[in-house]
């Protein structure tokens, strides 16, 4: 396939990339906030700042993902296995776009 037979997935990855850049900075903004002077107030926002946390890293390694997939699609070595070298079928990019292995060699690591 050629890199503009991936146009529409680009567009999601982009959509998606978005949403994802605003859902971190809301995260932060909210775990920038003061600690109460209440001691079990201060508990309860450290126990809450831990999940964000634990949100935040999961939206960040999404991030990269998608901002290497992106990078594979301008570069041109978009849809080819990172292992093999086979392409990777389309309807696998559409439904994980941001695989870098074939179906094979994606089952093989499992």
């Amino acid at each position: 396939m050629t890199m503009s037979e991936y146009s529409e997935i680009e567009a999601k990855l982009r959509t998606r990339l978005d949403d994802l850049l605003t859902r971190a900075e809301v995260i932060e903004d909210d775990l920038r906030h003061p600690l109460d002077d209440d001691w079990e107030e201060q508990a309860v926002d450290l126990a809450d700042d831990e999940a964000l946390e634990g949100v935040d890293d999961v939206l960040r390694a999404e991030i990269q993902q998608i901002r290497l997939a992106l990078l594979r699609i301008k570069n041109g070595t978009y849809g080819t296995c990172a292992k093999c070298g086979n392409e990777i079928r389309k309807e696998r990019l559409e439904a994980r776009p941001i695989a870098t292995r074939c179906i094979n060699c994606a089952s093989e690591a499992a």
